[in-house]
């Protein structure tokens, strides 16, 4: 097995160096530095979305004649490894990352023809109805109800902890078809328009204070047949194919080095490097080298292939396992400035955004404005997309056959 990368990968990696040099302005940098979510705000990720479509860097797993392109898996992870460095927003994956591939493996041509168009532009900015408040890591209790009626379906229920839900106008979503047969048997993947009647998203404050998640209701929501992806009932297949690439479809490794590089520079910058906190982020710095390594290994694996097998469990537990404790360093480096609430400094305005520039001084040093937020929003990264404890009975079953 090579790790290493070839010299027309290194060459790959050069051209991408040069096209974020080019086109990573320094407002989407700041805006990127300044994040507390997962995922960028819709007008910032949109905005370097339409950046990367035009490159047609967008959507990079998806064949190349839906737009994607025709990358080898060392390619995909230089890419990741260049956007982590270069401090690019991460894209929002719910249409990109999620429902795209859903209807690239199960859509009808129909479908693809009409949606894969409208979400590479950002005309369609999609949320995920999956979690409901009884049927969240036990996904498959879901008890949201769609009923035929002609040529639809009405749908009745809720989804909570949905990213987006605001600000999305369509939703790829789990309903419950039929009852009668085992939980997973009775599930179908279906689009739904947030503007249709019936549909109420009542936002949900996060702990840090923010507006990012939501609980949906539907009540009597009409959506057409033709909106069902793979066929009716079948959904759990389309949604397991789905959380795969929830749970391993980025590499982890590269994003938690820059965010350490990050925090290194910012305790220099404020003289507080000291010979015990260089120790912490350096001891950091090797769990997630290892794990980068890892992410490789596994990506040499696929390209002799292999499977990812329960190594996408793994990922998932060591990556969001790190990402918690690097805020935790961060929260030690920022002191008593983690205390001042200032979310007109973590969701700046500007030429990005419609919203105004703030005037506000800061209170405290820069990088302190978003440590305490990212440390209450992180609390989350071990529960979605499969809690760690499932992650772990996973791996519990499939290696130790306990």
């Amino acid at each position: 097995m090579d790790l290493a990368f070839k010299p027309d990968e290194e060459a790959f990696r050069e051209e991408v160096r040069d096209f974020l040099a080019d086109n990573l302005t320094e407002d989407l940098r700041r805006y990127a530095s300044r994040m507390t979510s997962v995922y960028a705000e819709k007008e910032i990720g949109l905005a370097w979305q339409k950046i990367l479509v035009e490159q047609g860097w967008a959507a990079p797993s998806w064949p190349v004649e839906y737009g994607g392109c025709d990358w080898n898996l060392a390619q995909h992870y230089i890419f990741d490894i260049e956007m982590a460095h270069a401090g690019a927003p991460p894209l929002s994956p719910m249409g990109i990352g999620m429902c795209g591939p859903a209807l690239i493996g199960h859509g009808s041509k129909a479908q693809k023809d009409y949606y894969l168009p409208r979400i590479l532009s950002g005309e369609d900015f999609w949320c995920q109805g999956y979690s409901e408040p009884h049927a969240g890591s036990d996904l498959a209790a879901l008890t949201m109800s769609a009923v035929e009626d002609g040529d639809d379906f009405i749908c009745n229920g809720q989804k909570i902890w949905t990213t987006h839900g605001h600000v999305a106008n369509m939703c790829f979503c789990l309903v419950r078809t039929d009852s009668s047969g085992k939980l997973q048997q009775g599930i179908t993947f279906i689009l739904i328009d947030m503007n249709s009647p019936g549909v109420c998203v009542d936002p949900i404050v996060m702990t840090s204070g923010e507006h990012i998640q939501n609980s949906l209701f539907f009540t009597d929501v009409r959506v057409p047949k033709k909106n069902v992806i793979g066929e009716v009932n079948n959904g759990w297949t389309v949604a397991k194919y789905l959380l795969e690439f929830e749970r391993g479809g980025n590499a982890y490794g590269p994003r938690l080095i820059a965010r350490l590089e990050a925090l290194r520079r910012h305790a220099a910058e404020q003289g507080l490097l000291t010979p015990d906190f260089a120790r912490k982020i350096s001891l950091a710095e090797a769990d997630a080298t290892a794990l980068e390594a890892a992410e490789m290994q596994l990506m040499a694996e696929l390209a002799g292939g292999g499977t990812p097998g329960l190594k996408g469990s793994m990922m998932k537990i060591r990556g969001t396992e790190l990402s918690q404790h690097i805020t935790e360093l961060a929260i030690e480096l920022a002191g008593l400035y983690v205390q001042p609430f200032q979310p007109h400094h973590t969701s700046p305005g500007g030429p990005v955004t419609t919203a105004p520039p703030s005037n506000a001084p800061l209170v405290g040093p820069e990088s302190a404005v978003t440590a305490s937020a990212k440390y209450f929003n992180d609390r989350a990264g071990s529960i979605y997309a499969g809690s760690n404890e499932i992650q772990r009975n996973i791996l519990a079953k499939g290696q130790l056959r306990l």
